[in-house]
């Protein structure tokens, strides 16, 4: 069955008129619906009610973010267009975002005035504007870039994500036929889950015991290899050598949000991407990966690297 996926558009409203139209279009040309737009220009707590229902009820959540902060919701001092993008947030909503980049921005202002630019709470701007390209995020010159980024990430969000989304009534099967055949296949499923936890129990057993050597020995060559690390990066006068078991305990929580080379970091992440995770890597306790919808990518732990961390938790707990 083909799935529609419903795609609520955030943004702020005058400033961002061709940017959202962009963004529709694109939506509409992929297939899937868009909702949001005009219709839901947030200017007090009722119409943010409503404005929450209506991304409850859609599949994805796309903010376009230009050079306005928006309308202020009078108690918390927040925009109405941030606490959306929190509530999505919140909500664990599939989203993603584009960001006008600064040269866009600057060709707006020439063509449009000062209007299209954050006058009174430029300050708030920048924090929810650091907040976004936190998350899964991109920048946008024109309007080509936002129909990329919508033509991109509702394909990589609709295949790794299980969404309801709208299917035509024409194409839902008659499942009366199955049913039977269903419920006699589910009883076989019981019967051979019962047969998998007496196995899984003989093997977890012997599993446990091969890991806890593995990451043993792991924690040993982790701790011979030293790394290097310049001045800049600790605010020192020299050098500091550092074991990289060390550095990935250090990092850990780092780690699983994950590590990238985007633009505009501190020199200490780049240290990190650069000179810490590609010697992790070769352990397989973290992974590189491209990130969609942009053009940087991020070193994040994987399964080993979680495994190891339980591993040495289990020690710490056993040894007090």
């Amino acid at each position: 069955m083909k799935k529609r996926l419903q795609v609520f558009i955030s943004s702020t409203y005058i400033d961002l008129i061709e940017e959202r139209q962009a963004a529709v279009s694109a939506v509409l040309k992929s297939g899937h619906i868009p909702a949001g737009m005009e219709l839901f220009n947030a200017s007090d707590k009722s119409q943010l009610d409503v404005i929450k229902k209506w991304i409850d009820e859609s599949d994805v959540y796309m903010l376009i973010l230009g050079g306005r902060y928006g309308s202020v919701e009078p108690e918390s001092g927040i925009s109405y267009t941030e606490l959306e993008y929190d509530y999505a947030l919140e909500i664990e909503k599939p989203l993603f975002a584009v960001v006008i980049n600064d040269s866009a921005l600057e060709s707006k202002v020439k063509k449009h005035g000062s209007s299209v630019m954050e006058v009174n709470n430029p300050s708030e701007l920048k924090l929810f504007r650091a907040k976004v390209l936190n998350n899964m995020s991109s920048f946008f010159e024109d309007m080509k870039d936002i129909r990329l980024a919508v033509m991109e990430s509702l394909p990589e969000i609709a295949s790794t994500r299980e969404l309801a989304g709208w299917v035509s009534g024409n194409e839902i099967p008659d499942t009366k036929g199955l049913v039977d055949e269903i419920a006699k296949l589910n009883n076989q499923v019981k019967e051979l889950n019962k047969q998998n936890s007496i196995l899984a129990n003989k093997v977890g057993q012997y599993t446990k015991v091969t890991n806890s050597s593995e990451f043993d020995e792991l924690e040993k060559i982790l701790n011979s290899i030293e790394v290097k690390i310049p001045p800049n990066i600790i605010n020192g006068k020299e050098d500091v050598t550092q074991n990289l078991f060390t550095l990935f305990i250090t990092i850990q929580e780092t780690l699983v949000t994950g590590v990238t080379n985007q633009t505009q970091q501190q020199e200490s992440v780049y240290f990190l991407y650069n000179n810490v995770c590609p010697k992790l890597q070769i352990h397989g306790l973290v992974q590189n990966e491209k990130v969609a919808s942009v053009r940087w990518r991020r070193f994040s732990i994987t399964k080993k690297g979680q495994d190891f961390l339980a591993h040495l938790e289990r020690k710490r707990l056993v040894s007090k």
